[in-house]
Parts: structure tokens; C-alpha cells; sequence
């Protein structure tokens, strides 16, 4: 049996992209390629938590799992016009997507997380956010050397890195709710979109590999620590054994 024949064949079996790739030792990004180009119809998030509970796979529908971007990402760069170069529709789709989460919350929960980012905002500018410091502490006790709140690590750039591994020349990136979520209104959300956009452009370019995780809730549970430390310190392994090809070294981590 091909590989495209093995990942269809999973695929209609429910399981998500992460768990194919998982099993079959490769990148979600390859998978999902793979099913696009057989003309499948992706799973949204929600679709694939529902099928992975019902198959008895996941726990929780929070549990943490590796996901991509629906767009390919380029590595060129293309990548710093990639939000002016995006359709109307597309670009429009991912504000309705994200108003459509943030008003799906009570409102006692907005207020609370609008309040949180403001008090996040001020810490994290000089100390780094909660979930920063946790995924620090999680790299830094494997054995792995790690560079806090890296600047300058692109001549010539105004970056400054949240977490730089030299070893695996990878770069970890924590978003907090406001990078994809209305926090601020919708002007606030597609100007950070592009800027991580461009940022992601920019060091894929360079040929790093981008880790970013992204992370709804500011302050963790046990479990939500216990989940984000394995998946986090099981892509690093994934990284370490085998570094991936270019168009395929962009992960997302999603809590």
C-alpha cells in the first residue's frame, strides 16, 4: 500500500492529521497535503475533536494536539506581502472565524480575558508571559539550551525571539489569545495576524524551524501544563531526530 493510499485510508477511518502523522512518523503539513491533493475534505478542529471522541482517542476535547495552517506558507520573501497578496474572501474568513469564537464566549469571560491581557501585556514585556516562563522551564529541565527573549538573531532585523534552541535551530513563538482572537476588535486581530505572518516568513526564510504555540488560556491548569509539556517536548524530539525539509518546518501546538 502507497503512502497516499495508507494516509486516505486513516483519514476516512476519522483520524485527525496530527494522529496520521504521529503514526506514520511524519509532519501534519505532509499529511495534509497529501489529502488536499486527493481532494478531501479537511476536518475543521471541531469536526476532528468530535471524531476523536467518538473513537475513544481523545480524553478531552482540550487536549493538546499539533495542528497547521490552512494556507501553505512560503518560504521566501513573499511571505512579508503574504496577508496583502490573500484574497478578500480568505481574508475575511479568518475575522468571521475568529469574531465567530470570541462571541461565542460569555461575556463574563471576555471581560475576564480582556483583563488578563492587559495584565499579561505589562508583565510579559519585561518577564514574559506565564505560559512563556512554563515552556522555558519545560525545555531548559530536558537538557536543552535555550535563549529567552532573543534579539537580534537576524542582522539587520527588529525581532525579538520568545524562545531561540541553537541545537535544533528552532524558534518557539507563545501567542497569547489577542494573535487570534478579537480581543482588541478586528483592526487590532488582522494587524497582528500579519505581523505574525510576516515574522513566520521571515525566519522560515532564514531556515529556521517555527514552533508556535498557541495558547487561549493565559493561565494553566496541572493538566493543561502535563498536555502542553508532552507535545511540546514530542515535536522537539521529532526536530532533533530528524530536521524537517523547509516546507515543512513550520508547527503549530495548539492549547
Amino acid at each position: 500500500m502507497t503512502l497516499e493510499e495508507q494516509v486516505s485510508k486513516m483519514y476516512d477511518q476519522d483520524m485527525s492529521t496530527y494522529q496520521i502523522a504521529k503514526e506514520l512518523d511524519t509532519y501534519p503539513n505532509k499529511i495534509r497535503r497529501i489529502l488536499k491533493k486527493q481532494g478531501k475534505q479537511l476536518k475543521s478542529k471541531s469536526e476532528a475533536q468530535k471524531a476523536a471522541l467518538k473513537a475513544g482517542r481523545s480524553k478531552h476535547p482540550t487536549e493538546g494536539r499539533t495542528r497547521t495552517y490552512e494556507e501553505k506558507l512560503s518560504i521566501s520573501k513573499a511571505m512579508s506581502t503574504y496577508w496583502e497578496d490573500m484574497s478578500e474572501e480568505d481574508k475575511q474568513a479568518r475575522v468571521e472565524d475568529a469574531k465567530r469564537r470570541w462571541m461565542d464566549m460569555p461575556k463574563a469571560k471576555r471581560e475576564e480575558m480582556q483583563a488578563l491581557a492587559i495584565e499579561g501585556i505589562r508583565r510579559a514585556s519585561t518577564e514574559g508571559s506565564r505560559v512563556e516562563n512554563f515552556v522555558f522551564k519545560v525545555v531548559s529541565n530536558e537538557g536543552y539550551d535555550v535563549q529567552f527573549h532573543r534579539k537580534n538573531l537576524i542582522p539587520n532585523e527588529n525581532l525579538e525571539i520568545d524562545l531561540y534552541i541553537p541545537r535544533l535551530k528552532t524558534i518557539i513563538e507563545v501567542d497569547g489569545p489577542s494573535h487570534f482572537l478579537p480581543v482588541w476588535g478586528e483592526d487590532r486581530l488582522q494587524k497582528q495576524m500579519k505581523a505574525d505572518l510576516d515574522k513566520n516568513g521571515l525566519i522560515l526564510s532564514k531556515g529556521f524551524v517555527m514552533l508556535r504555540v498557541k495558547a487561549l488560556k493565559t493561565r494553566l491548569s496541572l493538566t493543561d501544563e502535563e498536555e502542553l509539556k508532552n507535545t511540546v517536548l514530542e515535536q522537539l524530539k521529532r526536530i532533533e531526530k530528524k530536521l524537517p525539509p523547509r516546507s515543512e518546518r513550520y508547527i503549530e501546538v495548539e492549547l
